[in-house]
């Protein structure tokens, strides 16, 4: 694991808990193992068991903005309240209901507030977060709940493009049709570096997991996550607990546990043709070897790289222009304003 970054500076005036108590945010491009991570956390004891993503600062702080306003508290909690991300809590409105109205300034109050909220009624000292999408608020999380931790759980690339082209979560331009895993490729690298560049803000509060190293040598990989959060992690006492995908893996290769092939590291090299890792690497490998993933492939071999590079252009300014929209400007509320039914 590394620390990134420099020392964060908060003008917050709530007094920092100790490290052992802190809110721990495992973050990630989906896809990433923020889901694994996160419920072998909540198997070591001692965190809020919820099994659903918050979306707090990716959907309900866009949609509902200024906290500060009695008016904009009640309609987060009329819309939260009739959703699943609220029924999976475990918890009445009304247990959190005059807290929030008196209390609540922002998305980052909110969050702390149910969690708090939950982790009173389970009998448990801290909370965790594992929506992967919060990679992209880092700054705006530490504003407002200065004592989180945030772990950042990364992938070999290669394989989370495999994962998100299978699911069809990152759909291509009309005229890429087809390139469904290329583009996965590059959404892998912006919200990667994305998440990197937010880390200036969080010092020694923030570092980074490989996935591989979990999933090969979890006792020692979650000694030292444990280090970093405060709280012994033991790697027998999880796979007792088990909890969601300690037990039962989350993965978009269901097939392979089924027949118990189950290999989820560098899947990438029994499922991509040549040509095909040849492209992607074109687009990713410099990203994909900084991280410290071998690169297979040359790009001077890659006869179609001037078009790979522009395509690579497009996307990146696509996601960065479509991230600046929902959350600098007015249309984000439009992003934001969906049913949360659906969550």
């Amino acid at each position: 694991m590394q620390s990134v970054g420099s020392t964060a500076v908060s003008n917050s005036p709530r007094v920092l808990r100790g490290r052992s108590k802190a809110p721990v945010f495992v973050l990630g491009c989906p896809r990433s193992g923020t889901t694994l991570l996160y419920h072998m956390l909540l198997s070591a004891g001692n965190f809020v068991v919820y099994r659903s993503e918050s979306q707090v600062f990716n959907l309900l702080d866009s949609r509902f903005r200024d906290l500060g306003k009695s008016r904009n508290k009640r309609k987060l909690l009329t819309a939260w309240g009739d959703s699943a991300l609220f029924s999976r809590t475990g918890l009445d409105v009304a247990q959190v209901e005059s807290e929030v109205m008196e209390k609540c300034q922002n998305a980052g109050d909110f969050l702390r507030i149910v969690m708090e909220a939950m982790a009173k009624k389970q009998g448990v000292e801290r909370w965790a977060d594992c929506t992967p999408e919060h990679l992209l608020f880092l700054q705006r999380i530490k504003e407002t709940i200065p004592d989180a931790l945030v772990v950042h759980i990364i992938r070999d690339g290669r394989d989370v493009a495999l994962s998100l082209a299978k699911q069809k979560w990152i759909r291509p331009f009309p005229w890429d049709r087809g390139l469904d895993l290329l583009v996965a490729a590059l959404y892998w690298e912006w919200i990667v570096k994305r998440g990197q560049e937010g880390a200036k803000f969080l010092g020694s509060d923030y570092c980074e997991v490989r996935y591989e190293k979990l999933v090969e040598n979890p006792k020692n990989t979650l000694a030292q996550l444990g280090a970093f959060i405060g709280q012994e992690l033991d790697y027998d006492r999880i796979e007792q607990v088990g909890i969601g995908s300690v037990s039962e893996p989350n993965s978009s290769f269901r097939n392979e546990s089924e027949l118990g092939k189950f290999h989820p590291v560098a899947r990438w090299k029994a499922a991509l043709s040549e040509d095909r890792l040849r492209d992607l690497e074109c687009l990713v490998g410099d990203t994909l070897s900084n991280l410290g993933y071998e690169r297979i492939t040359s790009e001077s071999d890659t006869p179609n790289r001037g078009a790979l590079k522009r395509m690579r252009a497009q996307y990146r300014a696509y996601f960065n222009g479509k991230w600046i929209l929902k959350t600098k400007t007015p249309l984000g509320r439009v992003f934001g304003f969906r049913d949360l039914s659906w969550v």
